[in-house]
C-alpha cells in the first residue's frame, strides 16, 4: 500500500507542477499578447503612404526658379525665417517645399473641392521677430487666402502661427518647432498638427540610446539654446536618463542665446568638466558654430545631437572634428539608407537635380541630399497633402477628423501615427554614428558608398523603437484625459 500512496502523492505533485507551469505559460503568453497588441496599437499599419512610383516628372524642378501655377489652388505659406541669421534654415525649408509642390503638381495636382487643384507656395519671412511673424502670417491668410500655414525654425515663432491659424480657422502644419508644450493644455489648437518630432521624445530617445544600447559613457553635459524649445530638449535628456540610464551623470548643465557668435566660456567650462559627451538641441547657425569652435579650442569629445549635421559646416570641420557625432532623426531608419526601391529613386530625382543647380546657396553640399531634415520636412507635408485628398477639401473642418489617429507611411518605411487628443505624431528614432568616409558604406550601400569625402558621415545606426519615446501629453487637456498616450 505505501508504493500506492507514493505514486499517488508523485502523481499530485505533477498535476500541480504541470498546472502552475500552465498557468505561467499562460500569463506569460497572455503578457506577450497584451505587448503585441500594445506595440500594435503604437505602430499600427498605415492608412496611406508615399509611392514613389508616382511622382511627376521632376527635371525642371529648381527652388531657386518657382514660378506659382494660375487660377485655383492649395495656398500654402512657408513661415519661416527667409532672411536674418536664421536664414538657412528658410532656405532648407524653401527647397523641401518647392520639391513636394513641383511633384504634385507636376502629378495634375489632388483632388479637393470637387476638382484637381495644384500647389500655390508663397514665402512668409518671419525673420526670426515674434511681430513680424504676427503680421506676416495675418497677411497671407487676409490677402493671400493661404489655406496652410506651414512653420517652422523656433517654437516660440510657431506658437504664433499656431494662434493666427486658430484664429482664422486654416490648417497650421508643424513640421520643424519641437517645443512639447506647442500643444498642451494652455497653447493646444485643433486647427495645428505637429508631425514633428518634440522635445522630450528627442531626449528620451538619446537618453535610451546611451543608456540600453550604447552603455559605455555616463558623463554628460548639456548646452542647449536659452528658449522653450532648448529647456525642453534638456528636461527631456534628464528625464530620459532617469528612466533608462540612472548610473549617468549630469557633470554640467548652461543655455545660450540664440544666435550666439563666442562659444568660448562655456567650451571652458566642458572642457573642465571631464564630460564625455556633450547633448545639444542647437539649430543652425548655433549648431555650426558651437562645433567648429569646440574643435578650435582641442574639445574632440562627441556631441549627441539633432541638428549638427549640416553639410557646409561639417565640411569645415573636416573628417577627424566630425567623427563620433551621434545624431538622432525621425525620418530616417536604421541600417542600409536605400531600403527599398522608392527611397533610391526619391534620393535619385533629388540629387539629379541637384547637380544642375546653378546658383547659391542650393549648389552647396547643403542640399545634395533628400535626406535627415529634409528628408522629414518633405514627408510631412506629403502627409498633409494625402489627407487633404482623403478628406477632399482644403476646409480645415473637413481636414482636422481625417488627420486625428491617422498613419502614413514616409518613403524611408517609418509609420507615424496623429494622436488625436493632442495632434503630436508617434514615430520611432534613429541614432547614427558619424565615421570616416571608408566606414558609410554600411549606411550608404549604393556608389559611390559614402556620404561624404571629405567628413566623417552617418554609418553605423540603430532604432528607437516608438513605444519607448512616445510624446508627451498633458494630462491637463481635457481632450486627453482618461486617454493613453497612443490615442
Amino acid at each position: 500500500m505505501r508504493w500506492l500512496t507514493k505514486i499517488a502523492v508523485v502523481s499530485l505533485i505533477g498535476v500541480l507542477l504541470f498546472g502552475s507551469l500552465s498557468v505561467c505559460l499562460a500569463a506569460k503568453d497572455q503578457k506577450s499578447a497584451k505587448n503585441k497588441a500594445a506595440k500594435a496599437q503604437v505602430i499600427p499599419a498605415a492608412k496611406a503612404f508615399f509611392d514613389a512610383g508616382k511622382m511627376g516628372n521632376m527635371s525642371k524642378w529648381d527652388p531657386d526658379a518657382w514660378v506659382n501655377p494660375e487660377g485655383d489652388a492649395i495656398r500654402m505659406a512657408i513661415v519661416w525665417p527667409h532672411s536674418g541669421p536664421g536664414a538657412l534654415n528658410g532656405q532648407m525649408a524653401w527647397i523641401c517645399a518647392t520639391f513636394v509642390a513641383y511633384d504634385i503638381n507636376q502629378r495634375g495636382g489632388i483632388l479637393v473641392d470637387g476638382k484637381k487643384k495644384k500647389i500655390a507656395l508663397f514665402k512668409a519671412d518671419s525673420q526670426s521677430r515674434p511681430d513680424s511673424a504676427k503680421k506676416i502670417c495675418e497677411r497671407m491668410v487676409i490677402q493671400e487666402k493661404v489655406h496652410v500655414l506651414v512653420g517652422t525654425s523656433g517654437s516660440n515663432i510657431m506658437k504664433i502661427i499656431n494662434e493666427v491659424a486658430s484664429k482664422y480657422k486654416v490648417i497650421a502644419l508643424n513640421i520643424g518647432s519641437l517645443a512639447d508644450d506647442l500643444q498642451d493644455a494652455t497653447n493646444f489648437s485643433r486647427y495645428t498638427f505637429m508631425t514633428s518630432d518634440s522635445t522630450e521624445a528627442v531626449g528620451r530617445g538619446m537618453a535610451y540610446y546611451y543608456g540600453q544600447i550604447r552603455k559605455k559613457e555616463k558623463k554628460f553635459y548639456i548646452l542647449c539654446q536659452d528658449y522653450s524649445f532648448g529647456r525642453g530638449m534638456a528636461e527631456g535628456f534628464k528625464k530620459g536618463l532617469k528612466e533608462y540610464y540612472p548610473e549617468a551623470e549630469i557633470v554640467g548643465e548652461d543655455y545660450h542665446k540664440l544666435f550666439l557668435t563666442d562659444f568660448a566660456p562655456y567650451l571652458t567650462k566642458i572642457k573642465a568638466s571631464g564630460a564625455e559627451v556633450v547633448y545639444t538641441a542647437d539649430w543652425h547657425p548655433d549648431a555650426g558654430n558651437l562645433l567648429k569652435q569646440s574643435r578650435q579650442m582641442g574639445i574632440s569629445i562627441p556631441f549627441a545631437n539633432i541638428f549638427m549635421d549640416e553639410p557646409n559646416n561639417l565640411l569645415e570641420v573636416g573628417i577627424e572634428g566630425t567623427k563620433g557625432l551621434m545624431n538622432i532623426k525621425h525620418h530616417d531608419t536604421a541600417g542600409p539608407a536605400f531600403n527599398n526601391p522608392g527611397l533610391k529613386k526619391y534620393y535619385t530625382v533629388w540629387n539629379a537635380q541637384w547637380k544642375k543647380s546653378k546658383t547659391a546657396p542650393f549648389n552647396t553640399a547643403s542640399f545634395e541630399y533628400p535626406w535627415g531634415t529634409y528628408g522629414f520636412w518633405t514627408q510631412q507635408m506629403y502627409w498633409l497633402l494625402s489627407v487633404m485628398e482623403r478628406a477632399g477639401s482644403t476646409d480645415a473642418e473637413k481636414i482636422i477628423p481625417v488627420f486625428e489617429g491617422d498613419t502614413y507611411q514616409y518613403v524611408s518605411g517609418r509609420v507615424a501615427k496623429m494622436r488625436a487628443c493632442d495632434h503630436k505624431a508617434i514615430q520611432g528614432f534613429r541614432v547614427c554614428e558619424y565615421v570616416p568616409p571608408e566606414q558609410q558604406k554600411v549606411s550608404f550601400n549604393m556608389p559611390p558608398y559614402y556620404w561624404f569625402k571629405n567628413n566623417s558621415g552617418c554609418g553605423p545606426s540603430w532604432e528607437i523603437p516608438a513605444e519607448k519615446v512616445l510624446p508627451w501629453m498633458d494630462s491637463n487637456l481635457d481632450r486627453c484625459k482618461g486617454k493613453s498616450g497612443t490615442e
